[in-house]
């Protein structure tokens, strides 16, 4: 379902797509990051049992559906996709050394070899199974909470961190946004930063263009923005006026992508319990249903999004069990 990337003769870069709040990452030309976060950013699903515990044991499978099926590399966990803060502070630690483990020790796949040209070897056809950027989720409306998710992702090896506002007791204006922002990314000074604006849930309607004006000097790790927003002037702007610095600009509405498909399915009602629907049936791996208060998508939904995923060849997995699917009759 993701495309390739596309580059314009202005130098941004849009790449596909691969989940609810994942990134069409566009970068402009900021102080180097550890590595640079570009190609395609998958937004992961938290798999988990039909009784709403958590499936770790799919995440290696995951892990090898998107690197080797999809040619993606480079992963946002914890995101509203992942249902992050429907997670206990335990499980969000958990979640991330699952992804971080799976997706970086695929050496251990591989036997001891006699010759260093085959252990060479190896290690190269090992490194291309790995991920390449695991960037975090830590947003929590504690920012004791936050912090204490910022440093595990830094003691774990994670390449990034990325914030949400806090919704519940409001930042009322940029300042005061920034200096919550501020606090977390001191945490783990070593990490990348990212800003995660999505105000259509958290309710705080501060323009991305304003936060980004001036961060780097609040913020000396930022490194870039993940826009969940359908206000294209402030994306644009975003991109515009930060030409000069190799910002990361990750847009996830998928109201923008897979026009195809998208449109069929929004009209059928479209968020996260549709979207592991969806990718049970395309990758096969069993998703499971959300965790409450979010329920199950409808057993019309994923019929008609099966037949529909049919019509356009996408599907491969012809002996899916009913039970896989999450789907409530």
């Amino acid at each position: 379902m993701d495309g390739p990337g596309r580059t314009d003769p202005h130098g941004v870069r849009a790449e596909g797509r691969g989940g609810r709040d994942s990134g069409t990452l566009v970068s402009s030309s900021m102080a180097s990051p550890k590595k640079k976060l570009q190609g395609l950013v998958a937004a992961t699903i938290t798999p988990m049992t039909e009784h709403g515990e958590i499936n770790f044991s799919v995440i290696g499978q995951y892990v090898d559906y998107l690197v080797e099926e999809q040619g993606v590399k480079n992963i946002f966990v914890n995101g509203t996709t992942g249902e992050g803060l429907s997670l206990s502070i335990s499980e969000r630690r958990r979640v991330a050394e699952e992804w971080v483990t799976k997706g970086r020790n695929k050496m251990d796949a591989y036997q001891p070899c006699c010759f260093l040209r085959d252990l060479l070897s190896a290690y190269d056809s090992a490194c291309s199974l790995w991920l390449d950027q695991i960037v975090i989720h830590v947003g929590a409306l504690s920012l004791k909470e936050s912090q204490e998710l910022a440093q595990h992702a830094a003691e774990i090896g994670a390449d990034g961190i990325a914030v949400i506002a806090p919704f519940f007791l409001k930042p009322w204006n940029k300042d005061v946004l920034i200096n919550f922002l501020k606090e977390v990314a001191a945490a783990a000074p070593a990490l990348p930063f990212y800003y995660y604006h999505i105000p259509a849930l958290t309710g705080v309607k501060i323009r991305a263009e304003e936060v980004l004006d001036g961060i780097q000097e609040k913020i000396p790790t930022f490194q870039g923005l993940k826009f969940s927003d359908t206000d294209l002037l402030d994306f644009g702007q975003c991109v515009d006026q930060n030409r000069q610095r190799q910002f990361a600009f990750l847009f996830g509405v998928d109201e923008f992508c897979i026009q195809r498909f998208i449109n069929f399915v929004v009209k059928l009602g479209f968020g996260v319990s549709q979207t592991k629907a969806i990718m049970t049936l395309v990758s096969g791996i069993p998703m499971g249903p959300p965790r409450l208060p979010l329920q199950k998508a409808s057993r019309e939904f994923t019929d008609n999004a099966e037949a529909k995923l049919r019509s356009l060849d996408f599907l491969s997995f012809n002996d899916l069990k009913d039970g896989n699917l999450g789907a409530c009759s």
